[in-house]
């Protein structure tokens, strides 16, 4: 283990795909051991995990980390938001948990907008218009097709609070991943009796919201390797612990690209966007965090990549073929029964220019929401931070500069999560807010990539693709 000036502390993300654990010295920010473990999901229609996977995957990324885990003071969890974990009176999972990107629930979610006063009531309310990826939409649609799990379960969590629990044997969550179940009102940041009573949801079955700064509990089990009486913190959903990680300051807006892709900022209003494109979310340490987020990003490009039988990065410059990449469906545009489109093929196009069309309609998508997410006195011309797996490709890179018309900074720290976590863990120990440890920690370094002219052209030719196409990308598909 290499040589620590302060306390350890452990910080987790819990993603899609993975489990990552990293162990960070408080008082500089080193990486000090590090692990990752995979856990699978679901193909098909449905996308589900079962959540004793995020547990073993954790164990073992813990494990990878050696010593210098058991030395840690503090642990914090990040998790994948959204998420349906349905536990039985002993824990255990009732069946698989239902992800942030299933989109089955789109039905109830449209039902569920009209039947409690449309969408600037629940704006107005919880701060965003529910969609298929939030929690409240997932209960409606258990309880319309699997009522037998429903009446099995006995406490409903989100992905975070339920490796949370198993370190403390104590059911919480935080303000952060709650605001994105659409069950929580952030106009009085508790949970909100009518539409828990109007899903049929009993407020018992859910987690206690812990406060920020607040401790949740110690490690109570034997299973990992922490010593007795760790402090564990709330934790966080993945994008309030990626803020964090990176010190995220009021107006600062923030690329992520994954998976999923999401843009945010931090702000001092509470959001609430009657259109549904903002997320009105809160972040994690009293502020919040208005977010926009698509469901087809990197996984989705290096798909199309796939097919052509190309390297990632051999795109080639396009002016006249557009491809809209939404092969999940869509969450940003709202079109959840949406498929992949492609338009302006010609004999003379190339595989490479097919392939930077797709780069080009998954990042359309996230900066079609950004002004929306920045506070109307944010300043426009600052580097976009762009982070997440795709943030160090050349491609995604460039693509983002030529659409946006903005400098993109690139910062050196990985994972941003569990480096967010751990800057939440660490607060614990030394009373700082989390964004300013991860401050102190210098996160964000990385270089600038200067501005170059906004690609005017494109976005126009791709915004009229998607208006012109709205009642094929609408369309609900057959029924089989």
């Amino acid at each position: 283990m290499s040589a620590a000036e302060g306390p350890l502390v452990v910080g987790v993300d819990s993603s899609t795909q993975s489990t990552k654990a990293l162990v960070v010295d408080v008082a500089t920010g080193q990486v000090v051991a590090s692990g990752q473990a995979p856990h699978t999901v679901s193909s098909g229609e449905g996308r589900e995990s079962d959540p004793r996977q995020w547990w073993d995957a954790l164990c073992e990324a813990l494990r990878q980390c050696g010593e210098a885990a058991h030395e840690a003071a503090a642990v914090s969890i990040g998790g994948q938001q959204h998420g349906l974990v349905t536990l039985d009176a002993n824990g255990d999972p009732v069946r698989p948990a239902l992800l942030w990107n299933d989109v089955r629930s789109a039905p109830q979610a449209r039902r569920l907008v009209e039947e409690l006063g449309g969408p600037k009531a629940w704006a107005d309310r919880t701060g965003s218009v529910p969609g298929p990826s939030f929690t409240v939409t997932k209960w409606a649609w258990l309880a319309e097709n699997e009522p037998e799990a429903v009446r099995a379960t006995a406490a409903v969590r989100l992905p975070h609070d339920y490796l949370t629990e198993r370190l403390t044997g104590e059911g919480t969550t935080d303000r952060g991943d709650a605001s994105g179940t659409g069950w929580w009102a952030s106009t009085t940041e508790s949970y909100d009796e009518e539409t828990l009573a109007h899903v049929g949801l009993d407020p018992a079955l859910l987690p206690r919201v812990v406060r920020p700064g607040e401790v949740a509990g110690t490690v109570h089990t034997h299973d990992l390797p922490f010593s007795k009486g760790t402090l564990v913190a709330p934790g966080t959903g993945d994008n309030a612990a990626a803020a964090m990680g990176l010190g995220l300051r009021t107006g600062v807006p923030a690329l992520s690209l994954g998976t999923s892709g999401t843009v945010y900022a931090v702000s001092k209003r509470r959001p609430a966007d009657p259109t549904g494109t903002v997320a009105g979310f809160a972040d994690a340490h009293g502020d919040w965090l208005p977010l926009a987020c698509t469901l087809n990003c990197t996984q989705a490009v290096d798909r199309i990549a796939t097919l052509l039988g190309l390297d990632r990065e051999a795109v080639e410059p396009t002016t006249g073929v557009t491809l809209l990449p939404y092969l999940d469906g869509e969450r940003t545009p709202a079109l959840p029964h949406a498929s992949g489109l492609l338009h302006g093929l010609r004999q003379d196009t190339t595989a490479g220019q097919l392939l930077q069309a797709a780069y080009d309609g998954a990042v359309h998508s996230l900066l079609g929401a950004l002004d929306l997410v920045l506070d109307a006195d944010a300043d426009r011309s600052a580097p976009l931070l762009l982070i997440g797996g795709g943030a160090r490709g050349r491609a995604w890179q460039d693509t983002v500069r030529r659409l946006s018309g903005r400098p993109v900074q690139v910062p050196e720290a990985k994972e941003l999560v569990a480096l967010g976590a751990a800057a939440q863990a660490a607060g614990l120990l030394t009373g700082e807010d989390p964004a300013a440890v991860a401050r102190r920690w210098d996160t964000a370094r990385g270089p600038v990539l200067e501005a170059v002219e906004r690609d005017e052209a494109t976005l126009t030719r791709m915004a009229g693709v998607l208006s012109d196409a709205a009642p094929l990308l609408e369309r609900e598909p057959e029924r089989r």
